[in-house]
């Protein structure tokens, strides 16, 4: 997985959600609901930490809504290798599934 050169606010945020995000190990379900673009209780997370102006968290949402993927980037950004490498092959999973899911 290729690391990001995050921005202070991406770093924030990475910081924000790391902890929570791995708290009981990576979630296999909340994978697939990033995969999915579902990032509104992240988005409500970052409007209500009160760290972010109105315009930060939009465009926090639009990138997220546009590339679920930069979502998961920024949770894995202090993960190590192997929670990295395991997150990367579950999406790459779920990449290859999300054609037969939009079919069923």
């Amino acid at each position: 997985m290729t690391k990001l050169n995050p921005t202070g606010t991406e770093q924030l945020v990475a910081a924000m959600f790391s902890y929570e995000f791995f708290a009981g190990g990576v979630v296999y379900d909340t994978l697939e609901r990033i995969h999915r673009g579902e990032v509104d209780d992240w988005v409500d997370a970052l409007e209500s930490s009160g760290l972010f102006d109105v315009s930060t968290v939009l465009e926090m949402e639009h990138q997220w809504r546009q590339h679920p993927k930069s979502l998961l980037d920024l949770l894995l950004l202090d993960a190590d290798e192997m929670t990295q490498r395991r997150c990367a092959i579950s999406w790459a999973a779920l990449d290859r599934l999300a054609p037969i899911a939009q079919l069923g």
